[in-house]
């Protein structure tokens, strides 16, 4: 700020100087014209005025007043040939002179009056001007008649006071200067108030930041960094007793998108809050409740010295969910998965003990058990999960190389019709005949593939093998229809049917023959995105069915309003109808059963595995069924055609 003071007050002043200089140039420009006037060319080269021409020269000065201090005419040669002041000789500044000469520009400078004999040499300061003067300026214009160029003949050297300009600069400069300096005080007394206050501002903002760092800003819980914290400084204390364990609970709220979407995201706020209120007060002192991010809490078991007791307490924790949670004037009932993973048993580190206990919460949520220890059998997000991952692009790639050995391959389990059993269909199921760990299931390698980006390619496969063997077939006289799944990717993105479309035509296969199953959960995750997929394909002429229904959310609404032919029923439902299972199950079948009929949808029941639940099936009304009673899945190449009508497992 100083430097910017310093440097406006000298431009300022140097400005100020600089148009003083240039005001008294052109008024002694203007003087020396009007006397040169009075004083013939020829003088200026002989250096010498007559009395007239001097008595001329004198009443031409007469008139400028006081402002002049003294008037000189130089010859060409730097002779004095007339001074104001009566001076008879002098001395021209000779550099001066030659410039203007040579230039033809006035030469001005400010200086004390310095004139021999002067009086106020000390006190008063002058602006001398050296002005040419050209042969236009004199008396004579006979002299241009000839075209002689407008060249300088002398020059007139104009003195002006300028004792009062001088003294009105520094006045003026001292004045820039106060106002400079009290602009720039002022000045920094605002920016020194508004770093001030802003600087206490962002220590108030960087507590906050920090504190909000650590807690979660919806319930005031722990947050995952803290939570991380707590759970290495448990573990580190855990280290010198070999009998303690540390435990970790995570929990997830079912369907607490659906809450959200239904009642709004008020609500969901004010259910967090009120979940986390029910924990932080149900559980031990010692234990750490906190919150992960949307509806997932975990609960930090420092010291448990069995699985057994972190189960039960997880357990507990799933009977504060029993009540349901009063939001404004609405009673909600709202159901919980919990994971269970404890240290040293099921991981080494904070790290891994997170991820055990995530998969196992993940576990519950699929098997629907509410609370699930984790168990090694079913964790499939193990280190060896990136290495079955490059061997599945491996696999994929492998595929257009003729030298290579096909790994993925299909299966195919036949639909039997209950009221006749015949085979009346197949269902593709993909299967990954692995090098080294065997023939793979598709829950080995198919969430991989979703979760990887994968799947598209896997379903590629799996539709252009089964229009393949759909033509094969043909050839040989069979027509019977395949049903291939498809993943809630691929029946999300209108490529899918560009690419059924495609294979139908390159293997000339009608679209009747192909059938695509997609999952319940799949059509409620996106339906404005499905809907117009299964639209085009119903279009195409491929049937589409349900696959697992009963574990979404489908309305009936939405029921009616689908281009679906088929309904499969989950396998647990079906489970249910065999010894030891849930009473009432066959009037949940039946439901489903007389729902699907009304729509004129076809009814498919899946997992069937002994004749009493065929049976069961056959009464309830329906249609088809398929599972390991009639076959299990089998190649293509161990299909034959009994009697030329249909294919059915050999053996």
């Amino acid at each position: 700020m100083v430097l910017v003071g310093v440097a406006l007050v000298l431009v300022t002043s140097a400005q100020m100087r600089g148009q003083a200089v240039r005001d008294g140039t052109a008024a002694a420009s203007r003087m020396a014209a009007f006397a040169a006037r009075a004083v013939p060319t020829a003088s200026f080269v002989t250096g010498v005025l007559s009395a007239d021409e001097r008595d001329a020269a004198a009443a031409a000065v007469a008139g400028f007043g006081d402002e002049l201090v003294e008037l000189r005419l130089w010859s060409t040669d730097g002779r004095l040939m007339y001074s104001s002041d009566g001076a008879t000789t002098g001395l021209p500044a000779a550099d001066r002179l030659g410039r203007v000469m040579a230039s033809g520009q006035p030469d001005a400078v400010v200086q004390p009056d310095v004139r021999a004999g002067g009086a106020a040499a000390d006190e008063r300061t002058v602006i001398d001007v050296y002005v040419p003067v050209r042969v236009s300026d004199t008396a004579d214009p006979g002299d241009l008649a000839d075209g002689a160029p407008d060249e300088a003949a002398g020059a007139v050297e104009v003195m002006l006071d300028h004792t009062g300009t001088q003294q009105t600069l520094r006045t003026t400069t001292r004045t820039v200067t106060l106002v400079v300096v009290g602009s720039l005080v002022v000045l920094w007394l605002l920016l020194f108030q508004i770093v001030h206050s802003t600087s206490r501002r962002l220590r108030s903002t960087a507590l906050e930041n920090a504190r909000l760092a650590l807690l979660d800003s919806l319930t005031g819980l722990p947050n995952r960094r803290l939570l991380s914290d707590q759970m290495q400084r448990a573990i580190d204390r855990a280290a010198d007793d070999p009998e303690a364990r540390v435990g970790l609970i995570l929990l997830d709220i079912d369907r607490f998108k659906d809450i959200n979407d239904t009642l709004g995201h008020d609500h969901g706020d004010e259910l967090l809050q009120q979940v986390a209120e029910r924990l932080r007060h149900a559980l031990r002192d010692d234990d750490v409740v906190a919150r992960l991010g949307g509806d997932e809490f975990a609960i930090l078991l420092p010291d448990v010295r069995t699985v057994a007791n972190a189960e039960r307490l997880a357990m507990r924790v799933r009977g504060l969910f029993t009540r349901p949670f009063e939001l404004s004037d609405i009673a909600l009932h709202v159901e919980t998965s919990i994971g269970v993973a404890c240290l040293p048993d099921h991981a080494a580190d904070a790290s891994a003990l997170m991820r055990t206990a995530d998969i196992a919460m993940y576990a519950a949520k699929h098997h629907r058990t509410g609370v699930s220890v984790y168990s090694p059998t079913a964790d499939d997000s193990s280190p060896a999960r990136l290495v079955l991952l490059g061997e599945l692009h491996q696999a994929l790639e492998s595929r257009g190389d003729p030298g290579a050995e096909p790994q993925l391959e299909l299966h195919y389990q036949p639909k039997i019709e209950l009221a006749t059993q015949r085979t009346v269909g197949l269902e593709a199921l993909i299967r990954w005949r692995h090098p080294a760990r065997g023939l793979l299931p598709p829950g080995a390698f198919v969430p991989l593939a979703e979760q990887s980006g994968l799947i598209h390619r896997v379903t590629h496969f799996a539709l252009e093998e089964s229009v393949r063997q759909l033509a094969a077939w043909r050839a040989q006289g069979e027509a019977v229809p395949v049903a291939v799944n498809l993943s809630a990717h691929d029946v999300a993105s209108p490529a899918v049917v560009d690419m059924i479309e495609l294979l139908l035509a390159e293997h000339e296969v009608e679209a009747s023959l192909l059938e695509v199953e997609i999952t319940e959960t799949a059509l409620v995750a996106d339906r404005t995105r499905v809907v117009p997929v299964l639209e085009r394909l119903s279009a195409l002429g491929v049937r589409v069915a349900i696959d697992d229904f009963g574990t979404g959310t489908t309305s009936i609404s939405q029921m009616r309003d689908l281009p679906v032919a088929e309904l499969k029923i989950d396998r647990l439902f079906v489970a249910d109808l065999g010894e030891g299972g849930r009473a009432g199950s066959e009037v949940v079948v039946q439901a489903m059963v007389d729902l699907a009929h009304s729509f004129g949808l076809r009814v498919v029941a899946e997992g069937v595995e002994d004749e009493a639940t065929a049976r069961t099936l056959e009464e309830l009304g329906v249609d088809r069924a398929q599972g390991y009673l009639w076959a299990r899945p089998a190649p293509a190449s161990a299909l034959h055609p009994p009697g030329g009508h249909s294919l059915h497992p050999i053996g």
